[in-house]
This record gives structure tokens, C-alpha cells and sequence, in this order.
């Protein structure tokens, strides 16, 4: 406990899933939280996020905006340091999974409403709060990205594309980043227990899951500590890594 004392983080697609464990988590560790979800469907969900790290003490505000939007995202950033007047730990977490098609029958609209806001919104969003850790002289940039960057998958070829360039694109940044005193490390999570699986066929759920040595998929409880590690000062010399808590589905 206390190992974010006194950070100022902002979560993207922070109202569900993983990014709703790491908020709750961040805010337990010290952290002041700003929850972003991306429309009205989510509200009450973040709404109940906000609640529940002001019942432990800290800061929260949540903000509409859609990641692949820049407008969207200069408010949002906007509006958080207006509020919290810095941002220490950014978590590039928002991202969706899409239909499962084979690439020869993936409708192009799916294609690019996956990477504006899996790839681009991770852009926009690090774009946005570089300046600030800059003048700071902190910084702490978390993306998502998955294992299934390494190994691919059938019927998902945009998303695996998606994420697997979330890891090139952290590994350049923290090459540009360099000597200042800021990181960029990525987490490539297991398949685990989401709303993003909602569009997933049970096949392809299972076949993933019978490859994976520990036999399960990941609960968010699983993949959390890996974000928490990366926020806090031990983690200083980590820098364009990329942490992938999988049960051993992939071994890096």
C-alpha cells in the first residue's frame, strides 16, 4: 500500500475491465484518479469508479471522450489538469476487440474503427500529456497492448496488428524519451475475463484458453500488479519494456 502516494494518474477506458481494476488498484496504492470512459452506455459505470476511489480517500473525476478523436482528447486532457494540475501516470488502456473475421472478409470499416481507436488513440492521447511530463520532469506512460502481438491469431488479424504496433510504437518512445526522467513500458495481458470478449466466439475463447499452460484465462485481479509496478518509482529503470502477465501462453 502507498506506492503511489500522491500521484496524479489518468486511465483511458478506465469505466470496465482491466482499465476499472488498475483505477481501483492506483487509487488504493495513493493515487488520484481521473476515469475516462468513451460514451453515454459507459457513464454509469464510471460513475460508480469515481465513487468508489472517493470512498477510499482520493481525488476521482470522470471524463467523456472518444481516444481517436483529437478534439475529444484535448479536452479531456484539458480538463484533468484544470483539476488536478498534473499528470504523473498515463495508462493508454482504452481499446476495443472487434468482429472475428478472416482477413479476406474483414469488412474495412471494422479494420479502421479498430486501429483509430486501439493504435491512434494511444497516439493522440501520448501526444497530449507529453508536453506536461516534459515541463514536470515526471512521467510514468503505461500502454496496453496483448500477447496475442506475438503470436497472432485467426479471425483477428486487425487486433493483433493493432497491439503488436502499441509495442513498437512504446518502444520508440521511450528511445525518444530517453535520459529525461519519464517511462514508457507497455503490458501485453493474457486473454483475460472482459467485456472485450463480448464480440470473441466461444471457439476461438476456448481454443486460446487450451494452449495456455496454467489452464485458465487471466482474471483482471492477475493482470493489475504489472500496471502498479510500472507506475511506481521501482520501476525506474524499466524502460520500452513490455510486461505480459499470460499463464505462460506466450513465453518472451
Amino acid at each position: 500500500m502507498g506506492r503511489l502516494d500522491g500521484k496524479f494518474a489518468l486511465i483511458t477506458g478506465s469505466s470496465s475491465g482491466i482499465g476499472r481494476a488498475v483505477a481501483l488498484a492506483f487509487a488504493r496504492e495513493g493515487a488520484h484518479v481521473a476515469i475516462n470512459f468513451p460514451d453515454a452506455s459507459q457513464a454509469q459505470n464510471a460513475a460508480e469508479v469515481e465513487a468508489a476511489i472517493k470512498k477510499v480517500g482520493r481525488r476521482a473525476l470522470a471524463i467523456q471522450a472518444d481516444v481517436s478523436k483529437p478534439d475529444q482528447i484535448a479536452k479531456l486532457v484539458d480538463t484533468v489538469m484544470r483539476e488536478f494540475g498534473r499528470i504523473d501516470v498515463l495508462v493508454n488502456n482504452a481499446g476495443i476487440g472487434g468482429v472475428t473475421a478472416r482477413i479476406d472478409e474483414l469488412p474495412i470499416e471494422a479494420w479502421d474503427e479498430l486501429m483509430a481507436v486501439n493504435l491512434r488513440g494511444v497516439f493522440l492521447c501520448t501526444r497530449a500529456v507529453l508536453p506536461i511530463m516534459y515541463r514536470q520532469n515526471y512521467g510514468k506512460i503505461i500502454n496496453t497492448a496483448s500477447q496475442l502481438a506475438y503470436r497472432g491469431c485467426p479471425g483477428m488479424a486487425h487486433y493483433t496488428a493493432s497491439k503488436a504496433a502499441v509495442i513498437t510504437f512504446t518502444r520508440s518512445l521511450a528511445l525518444e524519451i530517453g535520459s529525461r526522467n519519464l517511462n514508457a513500458n507497455c503490458v501485453a495481458p493474457g486473454i483475460t475475463r472482459t467485456p472485450i470478449l463480448k464480440g470473441t466466439s466461444p471457439e476461438l475463447i476456448e481454443a486460446i484458453r487450451a494452449g495456455i499452460p496454467k489452464g485458465r484465462l487471466a482474471e483482471v485481479e492477475d493482470i493489475v500488479p504489472a500496471y502498479v509496478f510500472l507506475a511506481s518509482d521501482e520501476a525506474g529503470h524499466f524502460s520500452g519494456q513490455c510486461l505480459s502477465p499470460n499463464g505462460g501462453d506466450v513465453m518472451l
